[in-house]
């Protein structure tokens, strides 16, 4: 009976109160900086691209919100199988290495094509930007209730492996380094005075 005591404990409190706090000032912090970075912006300036290989406002939001939907899939898939503690042996980096690395923008990154703007099912920036509110609280309201064990729940992306807790931290500072992006579209000689 004790065992079973301690399990729970153990399992009620699989991450700390500075980590859920952590994480929901990077997502509190980096939606409000990219809504920030969208104000007053025209459909002109929010569809401007420096050339056709390049990525609008637009779809740097609508990017944003298909990388959101897909990483919280993940993890709910994730935390539906048993833990996988052994790899997280595979995990390379710390959390804020991984945030420095996301947040960094000298390293450039192709995505993979079903979360290039172009592919992505959002008809416009504001139903983009609707589904990252939704799905922005989603993952505030989820980092600050759950009792899953997020650290030992490894997922294996293309780019690396990251536990669950590493995966929400992904969301923020993913979205601060496609605001980075945003700022410079808006900063092109080009870009639309309105």
């Amino acid at each position: 009976m004790a065992f079973v005591f301690f399990s729970f404990v153990l399992s009620g409190d699989t991450i700390s109160k500075k980590e859920r706090k952590d994480a929901t000032d990077l997502l509190r912090d980096t939606h409000n900086t990219l809504l920030k970075s969208l104000e007053g912006l025209s459909e002109a300036q929010l569809n401007y691209k420096v050339s056709d290989s390049t990525w609008s406002v637009d779809g740097n939001v609508k990017h944003l919100a298909a990388v959101e939907q897909t990483i919280l899939s993940m993890v709910e898939d994730a935390l539906k199988k048993p833990a996988n503690p052994e790899k997280r042996a595979n995990i390379k980096v710390s959390d804020e290495q991984m945030i420095k690395n996301y947040e960094n923008r000298t390293n450039k990154v192709k995505t993979i094509p079903s979360l290039e703007p172009q592919n992505i099912s959002f008809v416009s920036t504001s139903e983009a930007l609707a589904s990252l509110k939704q799905n922005r609280q989603k993952a505030i309201d989820f980092i600050n209730t759950t009792k899953e064990d997020l650290r030992n729940h490894v997922i294996e992306y293309p780019f690396g492996s990251y536990d669950c807790y590493q995966s929400i931290l992904i969301l923020g500072s993913h979205m601060n380094r496609h605001t980075q992006q945003i700022e410079e579209v808006k900063s092109q000689p080009g870009f639309p005075k309105n």
